[in-house]
C-alpha cells in the first residue's frame, strides 16, 4: 500500500479487498496456530505454512473452494 493508504478496492465493487490489517491478522492467526507446535524444524516449517494457508483460504472461501477442488478432481 502507498503512504497514507490503508485500504484499496482492487476491482471497484465497493468492497476493500486489500487492508493493512489483513496481513497483520494473518500473521497473528499463524502465530497462535503454531504456538502449540513448539520446536518446528526449519525443514518442516514450509509444510506447516502451506497447511495454514490452505486452512485460512478454505475458511475465507467456504463452499466455493470445495466446488473448485471437486472440479479439479473430476
Amino acid at each position: 500500500h502507498g503512504k497514507g493508504e490503508y485500504a484499496r478496492d482492487e476491482d471497484g465493487d465497493g468492497f476493500y479487498e486489500v487492508h493493512v490489517n489483513t496481513i497483520e491478522g494473518y500473521w497473528s492467526l499463524l502465530r497462535s496456530w503454531l504456538r502449540p507446535h513448539r520446536g518446528i524444524s526449519q525443514e518442516k516449517l514450509p509444510y506447516y505454512l502451506e497447511l495454514f494457508e490452505f486452512v485460512y483460504n478454505v475458511r475465507r472461501r467456504g463452499k466455493s473452494l470445495l466446488n473448485d477442488l471437486v472440479e479439479l478432481l473430476v
